[in-house]
């Protein structure tokens, strides 16, 4: 009986990565597994179930991994025998995982606002998971230093590449030998998706990683806006009717000898709520005023802080904390990459449930979603033994139906002053909340070539 029920348990989890269209053949997995390792012996449980196991590992956010693993395929396995397995799995087999199960998600009819004329709204950010203080992670990552000691944790910096609109992950480069945010930002470029418009922050707004970027867009018919730091100088060749100006770069090729490129360089005012006001300037290679104004690009750009949103729904709502519970190099970063699948699985979970809602994608509840899918998951992995089958599939329809219901009302026009109550910089200090509303207004600034 027991036998029983464990079969019904693996193949509850199995039906359900099937109703959210998860991204995962069992096929393609073994197959991806054996191209990379040549196992001396069959293995208790195949690098499919592995990986699943700890995507749902993921998902269901509490609980250990044994048991996890145990609900999904009927095999016992201690802690040590699965992070032996674990450690024997090369980097470069998750490094395809990854590259084949992230992949972009929004259709132009479907979901407008993930596209802006034509191109695919994509965001670039590097973010941080903390992992244990055990002598090999800290000579291996080291501990950056803050603004008054060491970090208290070695950290593993993560780049991502978001579709903005789904906040969907499309790829992701994790470091694995303390690289720097930039260093595996430039892996990451090659990753473009085709006719794609980049949005990215002032770290990746210099000379050097603008025209890198201008070549890889070049190659996949992509735009980029890239916000860059006040005092970067640039040789200005027009000013046009809009107020934005055509400037030139020069970066070192490598021959040694400078090589020159175009861009377009667009000085604002962002007039938010509260009169505040906050000081842009851009680069992009949409070059053309008319078909792309000024102050319509410089709107698009605060579109960027989805980015930020994805990076939280994935290390706060989902993990729960911005801590790894790993104690290897390798387990950890195989922990970040389940983390990104499993986000990839609820993204296909809200674009469902947008669909039958006929809403957009980010007007369903993330947190509400996540809460549903692991109470979804729970149902099936304990309770399907002891439900008929139509007494099953009629309780699984009416929970699935029950997603359509978080939907998100519109956002207000409403934020709260930046503060902290116990600042340890520049930051104004927060005595008591304030909140103001309104909506943002744009202004471009002529550059200042143009006085002369």
């Amino acid at each position: 009986m027991w036998l029983k029920l464990d079969m019904q348990t693996a193949s509850a989890v199995q039906r359900l990565t099937k109703i959210f269209h998860a991204r995962f053949s069992r096929r393609r997995l073994n197959g991806l597994h054996r191209r990379h390792c040549r196992p001396r012996r069959p293995a208790r449980i195949s690098f499919a179930d592995l990986l699943l196991g700890l995507v749902y590992h993921a998902v269901m956010g509490q609980g250990r991994l044994e048991t996890h693993l145990f609900e999904q395929t009927g095999e016992l396995l201690s802690a040590p025998a699965i992070s032996q397995r674990r450690q024997r799995l090369p980097w470069q087999l998750f490094r395809d995982l990854l590259a084949q199960c992230l992949q972009p998600r929004a259709e132009r009819r479907r979901h407008p606002e993930a596209f802006y004329h034509g191109y695919r709204l994509v965001g670039l950010d590097g973010t941080c998971f903390g992992v244990h203080n055990v002598p090999r992670l800290v000579c291996a990552l080291g501990k950056a230093s803050t603004r008054r000691f060491k970090a208290a944790f070695a950290l593993v910096r993560t780049v991502v590449l978001v579709e903005l609109g789904l906040h969907n992950p499309m790829a992701a480069a994790i470091g694995r030998a303390g690289e720097s945010e930039m260093e595996l930002a430039w892996g990451l470029i090659a990753q473009l998706p085709d006719r794609s418009l980049l949005l990215a922050d002032r770290l990746y707004g210099t000379p050097l990683f603008v025209g890198t970027l201008l070549a890889r867009c070049l190659a996949v018919h992509g735009q980029f806006l890239v916000r860059i730091r006040r005092r970067l100088k640039t040789r200005l060749l027009e000013i046009l009717p809009d107020g934005s100006a055509l400037v030139e770069l020069r970066v070192p090729c490598e021959d040694g000898e400078p090589c020159t490129f175009l861009v377009r360089e667009i000085r604002g005012r962002v007039w938010g709520r509260g009169s505040t006001v906050t000081s842009l300037r851009l680069w992009t290679s949409l070059l053309d005023p008319a078909a792309h104004p000024a102050v319509e690009l410089l709107a698009l750009y605060a579109q960027r802080w989805e980015v930020e949103l994805t990076i939280k729904e994935l290390k706060m709502e989902l993990r729960g904390s911005d801590r790894l519970a790993s104690y290897t190099l390798d387990t950890a970063a195989q922990e970040i990459a389940a983390l990104l699948l499993a986000q990839a699985v609820l993204v296909e979970a809200r674009v469902l449930r947008s669909r039958q809602a006929a809403v957009a994608v980010l007007r369903i509840s993330f947190r509400d979603v996540l809460h549903q899918v692991r109470f979804l998951w729970s149902l099936l992995a304990l309770g399907e033994g002891g439900y008929r089958q139509r007494t099953y599939r009629a309780v699984l329809r009416g929970l699935i139906g029950e997603l359509r219901c978080y939907v998100n009302p519109p956002r207000r026009a409403r934020s709260c002053a930046r503060a902290v109550r116990q600042p340890v910089s520049s930051w104004p200090r927060l005595l008591r909340r304030r909140e103001t509303q309104g909506g943002f207004r744009y202004e471009v600034v002529k550059h200042p070539g143009s006085k002369r």
